[in-house]
């Protein structure tokens, strides 16, 4: 956001967190003019363009049996259930649905809240599946009755770029030129065909 403002002084630039269910609607209402989210979230109206991708982790409590793992597959969770959310779409990739073997992932609780989600794993009631950066670092929301255990094997999460569908404005190409230099290492090549 800093390189944006400097590069774009008379803008106005400021953040908002959306919850992984607000994106499309936040967008669409105007509230914000460009977005960077976890696919999967609704496309339609939108351009995106995916910065990067990230491997996934399965969240389980530190006294489930895989806790300690260097990694594990799907195989080794197959036939535990994983929280649920309401968003179809948003639910099969995070349950990984339908599984390769075409059997249907057990189900978890429904739900809506990120605290919730962590909830139903630590009371083992569920386990989920999570991007693994937001479980290291700075950026962790992992409780500490919680571990994360890298998954082999399943396809990773892409960490996309959205705006609405249409012409772009030269803060939202700036935005995205930024966003693809510091986010993905990538520095403007001056070829924004792909937004």
């Amino acid at each position: 956001m800093r390189e944006l403002r400097r590069r774009c002084p008379d803008a106005e630039v400021r953040t908002l967190h959306l919850d992984w269910n607000d994106v499309h609607p936040a967008l669409l209402d105007h509230r914000v003019d460009v977005v960077i989210a976890r696919e999967p979230f609704p496309s339609g109206q939108l351009r995106v363009a995916v910065l990067y991708q990230e491997p996934r982790v399965l969240l389980v409590p530190k006294t489930h049996r895989l806790a300690g793992k260097e990694s594990i597959t799907l195989d080794d969770f197959a036939d535990e259930p994983l929280v649920r959310y309401a968003d179809a779409t948003y639910d099969a990739f995070w349950s990984i649905e339908p599984r390769p073997d075409g059997r249907p992932a057990p189900d978890g609780p429904l739900v809506e809240a990120h605290e919730d989600k962590l909830e139903a794993i630590a009371g083992g009631r569920a386990l989920a599946l999570a991007p693994a950066n937001s479980t290291t670092g700075g950026h962790s929301t992992l409780r500490r009755d919680l571990t994360a255990i890298p998954v082999d094997g399943i396809e990773p999460c892409n960490v996309a770029i959205a705006t609405r569908g249409g012409g772009s404005s030269g803060l939202v190409t700036a935005f995205f030129e930024s966003a693809r230099s510091h986010l993905t290492g990538h520095g403007s090549d001056g070829n924004t065909s792909t937004w």
